[in-house]
């Protein structure tokens, strides 16, 4: 028996014995927690095993649990808990423990091959997870986790199943090293993986191709279930070899389409050898439905192989091997009715045009013949619009980027997308109009409900229709004119089925999406004057079908309809509307012609008065509404149009009229809930972008604008005056009126007519909002957007916040400010302990916003913070202080979980450590220590915002050490504050903090992709200023850690980067180092790319 624990073997297995209850105990609990039902005997065995897990005799009793345990589920426990106890990074097992774990396991597989599955799979995670984490451990000048090949030999040269377990080892071994885990620093992650492609990968893929090719040189009986896992198993072991991040660049597994496999040079042999590319085509065309799927996901891998592994003679002949294999499964399409195998040709056809040019393309012998299977292929499958809609995406994105190509392509053969392209275009029109009758008969999901899905789909259609785009026009003109004459045709018929109807509404609807997505993609393709004009055929259409459905809102509207048109109007927006456009445009005559829109005043007419409409009529449909907004807001952005929309008298009926008794989406008792409220923001946005253009100093305008927010405020005012009121009606008046306000102050970005907005609201108003926290804090429906609002004000957006000399306004505004933070933060407090998921929502996400709003008046540069603790006003102390109790309520780890709460804070600390240095000294000791370990945290994380904060932070913190050492040090010193004092003493006590900071900055900028190395050098120089023992000892550690032919280079690069620095951190001395930081990099890049030892170096970093 190999035992792994303590070395006196007799005792332990006197253990052993009295551990048989405790044993029995744990299978029932492993029992209740896979099998049970009851979910409270679940959650009770899931306590227990977790106690378990954390015990001190957990791994004799794994050991036992294999050795003994009568169920599979006793095994599973004690194989994850194994892979939980080597995978820890406090208190790692001894290198001798995990060695005996590794072989035993191997043992134990090897003597079992017929364990349940899971077991299995969880037996070799662990083997897995023992290898991945010990790559770098050396015994006896030995690297002994590499063996994985030989490892598996023996599997190899046994029974099938035995075949099965070897194979399935590497391909988890290879998907283990690939997948980047959080609890592990990404720097190690990566040299690792780079080390396993380099010394075992291509090996592996060579040893499965190999298996492969004898697999389908026999006739295997694939009926034959252990026949049939192997050959699964050979494939998904060599796609996880094609799927490996060489070069570490795949964080995002999502971006598909972008997908280049980036095949190291020295695997060049295996894809110039033909011999490769034919073995998958072979396997598709031989193996059945259930495993063909895994070779055509090779294939795809296989096609996207970067570009520069060939040279242009070798890509032509790849190319064409691939393209006649394409053929062969287009000519023989059976095999695709498999909605798998179907969705990875898809995807396959997609790889011929993101990885090779149509230049080439079209000098692939077969060509002419490949792109009318292709075409043909792909009409049939939109024209089976319900058959595997999610594959669409891979077909629609092959004919977007060649028809993109089109004015590009040099070479003289023809490319014939001329021909094809107009035929993908019908079927994708035309089998969505057909789709609409069948969706309503049958009631099936509509696919017009995923908005996301529909966009995606048009912008790919709006590149392919621009191909040849007569025949599209031609194509909707006609589509949309019978669509239009039948929907007029059965309003008129009294008694008109509403099916009927309802499928002609559907059409319309989708040509609608189009005819918007087709007018976008004019940005795509130089125009012509004969393309214009057709663009305007296609608008006076859709114009006069929004005139025949407005006029019918009164009794009836159809939504999917309404919210298409938006499409449209936004497309036609980006396009015709704005400085950029010309306005001789044929567009503008066709509509001159046949509606008498002129101009382009008269089109903005068409807009604001449908965007009136909608939010007349549509008040209550916040899909629909927040998209007119949005669409106004777009509006009011461009210099000229916002300038011609203030002449209309209906936007001028807007300024003077936005009430609830004219858009019913102001009212406060529509909403189902508060934060329906949010379009509102959107709303006075755009109306006060409007309101700037013509108000100038006019203070009387602007007090009649803000009538109806002047009563709003009144009205609260009122009900909190009183003793009982109605708290529904006061939170949702205050909350819309807040989203209001934040609106209009987002749009006064000039100091005129914020000024205005700021004596309104300063002083009559504030304490209203002040009060509002006070009652309502544990709400953040109405905080939130309460605390936004102040943010805005305080926020001095194009330095609006500009108070004349003789005005104490910033001054008071700051106060305000800081009796908000100081009262909301104080009532926050009082929660207690919060949920997990509910924390963020209740509690953080206003601090996040009390951060970001101290943030911006520190940082606003209109009050002078001297004058507090002169005056003996305490405001800012306040602030600060609740600054400090808001952030010691927070975990550390939340810091950084939470995007908005990490970026608001990292930016507040800035502007802290950058101008109130003193009142950091001034904290106590666990403070600082928390400040500085949050700084600690930050550099190394993934937001390269945060990083970049932290790394100023450190920069203004570590200065100011060292300017206050440099004075004590001085012989005519100025005696150094209390603070200043008191902060040297905390930070001498504590040196760890400082070098532990030094080692991770020096390990990003030497180890990890650093994308910020010039935030990075700032500190990193009065780092090692403080520290220059603990550097040297650092940069020893370093070299001495390299093998013995490279430390020389190593010690020259670490004498350069010092040379000709100075002991002082002034501008001209940093910009030196920061200069040889970048050839200091450079140089240990290169010295090290060659190395794969180098982990250990480490362990001062890690």
């Amino acid at each position: 028996k190999c035992c792994w624990w303590e070395g006196n073997e007799e005792h332990e297995w006197r253990k052993m014995a009295d551990q048989v209850q405790s044993l029995a105990q744990l299978e029932i609990l492993c029992k209740q927690l896979y099998e049970t039902t009851d979910t409270a005997t679940r959650l009770q065995a899931e306590k227990a095993l977790v106690e378990f897990t954390n015990s001190p005799d957990c791994l004799s009793k794994c050991q036992l649990l294999l050795e003994r345990g009568s169920s599979s589920y006793s095994q599973l426990l004690a194989a994850t808990c194994l892979t939980k106890l080597v995978s820890r990074t406090n208190n790692p097992l001894p290198l001798e423990q995990r060695i005996d774990i590794r072989t035993y396991v191997l043992n134990y597989l090897a003597t079992r091959p017929k364990l349940a599955t899971f077991v299995t799979q969880a037996l070799i995670q662990l083997y897995t997870r023992i290898t991945k984490l010990g790559w770098f451990d050396c015994q006896k000048d030995e690297y002994i986790f590499r063996n994985a090949i030989s490892d598996v030999t023996r599997f190899l040269q046994d029974s099938v199943e035995h075949c099965i377990i070897g194979v399935t080892i590497l391909s988890q071994l290879t998907n283990e090293i690939n997948q980047a885990d959080t609890t592990h620093p990404l720097t190690k992650h990566r040299k690792i993986a780079s080390s396993f492609r380099d010394s075992s990968l291509f090996d592996i893929f060579t040893l499965s191709c190999n298996l492969l090719k004898q697999a389908s040189g026999k006739n295997l009986n694939l009926n034959d279930e252990n026949q049939h896992g192997l050959l699964m198993q050979l494939l998904k072991l060599t796609h996880n070899c094609l799927n490996f991040d060489f070069i570490g660049t795949s964080t995002d597994e999502s971006s598909d389409d972008l997908c280049t496999v980036q095949i190291p040079t020295s695997w060049r042999s295996a894809f110039l050898d033909s011999s490769t590319l034919q073995l998958f085509f072979d396997l598709y065309r031989n193996i059945p439905p259930s495993l063909s799927p895994l070779v055509l996901s090779c294939l795809v891998q296989i096609a996207s192989v970067r570009r520069s592994l060939f040279n242009n003679a070798e890509r032509a002949k790849f190319l064409s091997h691939l393209v006649d294999g394409v053929k062969r499964i287009l000519e023989n399409p059976q095999s695709l009715a498999d909605l798998n195998n179907y969705h990875e040709f898809c995807r396959l056809l997609a790889r011929l045009k993101s990885n090779y040019q149509l230049g080439e393309l079209v000098k692939v012998e077969n060509y002419p013949e490949v792109i009318r299977l292709i075409a043909n292929f792909t009409v049939t499958s939109l024209q089976h619009w319900e058959f595997a809609p999610n594959s669409v995406h891979y077909l629609l994105s092959l004919w977007q980027r060649l028809a993109a190509s089109v004015p590009y392509v040099k070479a003289t053969e023809p490319h014939l997308l001329e021909t094809y392209t107009p035929e993908v275009t019908k079927a994708y029109v035309t089998s969505r109009l057909e789709s609409v009758h069948i969706i309503l008969r049958d009631g099936l999901e509509d696919p017009l409900e995923d908005t996301g899905l529909v966009q995606q789909q048009l912008e790919q259609l709006s590149t392919i229709g621009r191909c040849e785009y007569e025949k599209t026009c031609a194509l909707l003109v006609q589509l949309f004119d019978q669509s239009a004459q039948s929907y007029q045709e059965l309003l008129q018929t009294a008694n008109a089925i509403a099916m009927d109807l309802a499928v002609q509404e559907g059409r319309l609807t989708w040509l609608v999406y189009i005819i918007g997505a087709v007018i976008g993609g004019r940005v795509s393709f130089a125009s012509t004057d004969e393309q214009d004009a057709m663009d305007g055929e296609l608008v006076c259409r859709v114009l006069q079908l929004m005139n025949l459905t407005d006029s019918r809102l009164p009794q009836t509207g159809n939504e999917k309809l309404e919210l298409a048109m938006l499409s449209f109007f936004e497309q036609f927006r980006k396009i015709y509307i704005g400085d950029q456009v010309q306005k001789s445009s044929k567009l503008y005559r066709r509509l001159s012609e046949v509606l008498g829109l002129n101009d382009e005043t008269m089109v903005l007419s068409v807009f604001i008065g449908k965007i009136i409409t909608n939010l007349k009529y549509w008040g209550r449909r916040e899909p629909i509404t927040s998209k007119t907004l949005q669409l106004l807001n777009d509006l009011s952005i461009g210099y000229s149009s916002v300038r011609k929309l203030v002449k209309l008298t209906a936007v001028q009926f807007m300024l003077n009229n936005h009430t609830s008794e004219h858009f019913s989406f102001l009212g406060i008792n529509n909403q189902s809930n508060l934060t329906d409220m949010r379009c509102r923001t959107t709303f006075y946005t755009a109306l006060g972008r409007l309101l700037m253009v013509d108000l100038g100093e006019d203070e009387d305008q602007f007090e009649q604008f803000m009538l109806p927010l002047t009563a709003a405020f009144e009205t609260v005012a009122q009900l909190f005056s009183t003793s009982t009121f109605n708290e529904q009606e006061a939170k949702r008046t205050l909350v819309g009126l807040v989203r209001d306000l934040r609106g209009i102050a987002f749009a006064f970005n000039a100091k005129t007519s914020f000024m205005m907005l700021f004596e309104w609201i300063y002083p009559s108003y504030l304490p209203i909002l002040q009060r509002a926290v006070e009652l309502w804090y544990h709400d953040p429906a109405c905080t939130t957007p309460v605390l936004k609002l102040m943010a805005e004000l305080v926020h001095n957006r194009s330095q609006r916040l500009q108070f004349d000399v003789s005005s104490p306004n910033g001054i008071l505004l700051f106060r305000e400010t800081s009796k908000m933070i100081t009262t909301y933060g104080n009532h926050i407090l009082t929660l207690g302990e919060l949920p997990k998921d509910q924390v963020y929502a209740l509690k953080l996400k206003g601090i996040s916003i009390c951060f970001s709003m101290l943030k911006a008046a520190l940082s606003g540069n209109y009050v002078n913070f001297g004058v507090f603790r002169l005056y003996g006003d305490d405001a800012l102390d306040n602030a600060l202080q609740t600054f400090i109790k808001l952030l010691l309520s927070i975990p550390h780890s939340d810091l950084l979980d939470y995007p908005k709460l990490s970026q608001s804070y990292y930016s507040l600390l800035e502007v802290l450590t950058q101008d109130h240095m003193s009142f950091i000294a001034s904290l106590e000791p666990q403070v600082i220590m928390y400040i500085l370990s949050s700084i600690s945290e930050g550099l190394t994380a993934i937001d390269t915002m945060v990083c970049t904060g932290c790394c100023s932070s450190l920069d203004h913190i570590v200065t100011y050490l060292f300017k206050q050492l440099s004075r004590s040090t001085k012989k005519r010193a100025t005696p150094l504050s209390q603070e200043s004092d008191r902060f040297l003493h905390i930070m001498q006590q504590h040196p760890e903090m400082i070098q532990q900071m030094l080692s991770t900055v020096l390990n990003i900028i030497i180890f990890e992709d650093c994308r910020n190395q010039w935030s990075m050098s700032r500190p990193l120089l009065g780092l090692i200023l403080l520290n220059e023992k603990y550097f040297a000892d650092l940069r020893n550690s370093i070299v001495n850690s390299q093998p013995p032919e490279t430390q020389q280079a190593m010690h020259l690069c670490f004498e350069n980067l010092m040379e000709g620095i100075e002991r002082n951190l002034l501008t001209k001395n940093r910009d030196r180092f920061t200069q040889n930081l970048s050839v200091f990099r450079r140089e240990v890049n290169d010295s090290m790319k060659n190395l794969t030892c180098g982990v250990n170096s480490n362990d001062m970093m890690s």
